[in-house]
């Protein structure tokens, strides 16, 4: 019979775990897990050996006191980094797509404003819902939906939180402002926490790890996988009619985003459905004829803004959307683009 390195019997390993649980009291299990983010799992086989499982318990993302700490700390970090325009201020509470875009505005704005953000006001966040997934291994996630005082009266400003491992801080990876009343309802399983979908979810229209390079595909090439709207067809329109004007060429090339914190997370929707969060990226070179200038180009633009400015100016971007993705074998299997985020995060002269 196999022994660990202290010299205890499998079966002594689970005479202690059990005594450990029972001093914990009732409840005390998932507690533990969640206080210590790893659920080591040890079994005893048939030739008396001890096997680590690694986690396996579906434990929920954050208990409801966490969620609502988090998004404190998020807004004040962000608030102090507004205010200074300091990068630093809020680097370790986003990531991601915001992280792209909140970084390269403060960045822009520190070199045009290096004493201070002038037109700063506090973002407030208030009556905060949290859709808070149960699931097992990590990264863990979950989503804040509050109001603000800020944007369109009425809406709602949903935020992914994340984090790597239970020694992160949670970060902010992805933004989406909607209306009030395209907010979705979420599945909850009995015990009132939300359902989480996996990127190649097969009761889904789209695969949520498909989404990114779906939308890319679509920007390009048009296509049926999307429904007509302000984000699908009208935006390759308006691309289209700023194609080629007088004087002025204009180029895009977009690019799915997928990996680290710019995977997509997904949340099972009432209806059977999926709220998809996930990222791109674009690129627009603008390119003047022969004798012509290129477009006035802001501040913030020149501040991002690497090499001469010559006859071409390639802008790069950093694109976070909110899809909800339809249960397959439904009437309907377009996914419907509920909300866009972008930022201008670097520009290169030509």
């Amino acid at each position: 019979m196999s022994r660990d390195r202290a010299g205890h019997s499998p079966r002594r390993l689970l005479s202690l775990a059990r005594t450990a649980l029972r001093r914990l009291g009732p409840g005390g299990h998932h507690r533990f897990a969640l206080a210590t983010g790893a659920v080591t799992v040890l079994s005893v086989t048939a030739s008396g050996c001890v096997v680590v499982h690694g986690e396996r318990e579906v434990v929920p993302a954050a208990t409801r006191g966490e969620a609502a700490r988090a998004l404190a700390d998020f807004t004040t970090a962000y608030n102090e980094a507004d205010k200074a325009n300091d990068r630093s201020l809020d680097a370790d509470r986003v990531t991601g797509a915001l992280g792209a875009i909140d970084g390269a505005k403060l960045r822009a704005g520190r070199q045009n404003n290096p004493g201070g953000n002038p037109g700063y006001s506090p973002l407030e966040l208030g009556d905060a819902k949290f859709a808070i997934p149960a699931k097992a291994g990590w990264p863990r996630w979950f989503v804040a939906d509050t109001t603000a005082n800020k944007g369109l009266a009425g809406s709602r400003w949903l935020l992914v939180f994340t984090r790597g491992s239970a020694n992160d801080v949670w970060q902010v990876s992805y933004l989406t402002v909607l209306a009030g009343a395209d907010v979705p309802k979420f599945q909850q399983d009995k015990d009132g926490w939300a359902l989480p979908v996996t990127a190649d979810d097969a009761a889904l229209a789209v695969g949520p790890g498909k989404l990114s390079q779906a939308y890319a595909t679509y920007l390009q090439s048009g296509g049926e996988t999307f429904a007509p709207g302000i984000h699908t067809s009208q935006w390759r329109a308006l691309r289209g009619r700023n194609a080629s004007k007088p004087g002025l060429a204009r180029q895009y090339v977009d690019e799915p985003l997928t990996s680290g914190d710019y995977a997509p997370v997904g949340l099972r929707t009432a209806d059977g459905g999926a709220l998809v969060f996930f990222a791109t990226q674009r690129y627009e070179k603008q390119t003047a004829a022969q004798g012509t200038d290129l477009p006035a180009q802001s501040a913030d633009v020149k501040a991002l803004t690497t090499g001469d400015v010559k006859q071409s100016l390639t802008l790069r971007f950093v694109s976070n959307q909110a899809a909800l993705d339809p249960a397959k074998g439904g009437q309907d299997q377009r996914v419907t683009l509920l909300g866009r985020v972008e930022g201008l995060t670097a520009a290169k002269g030509g």
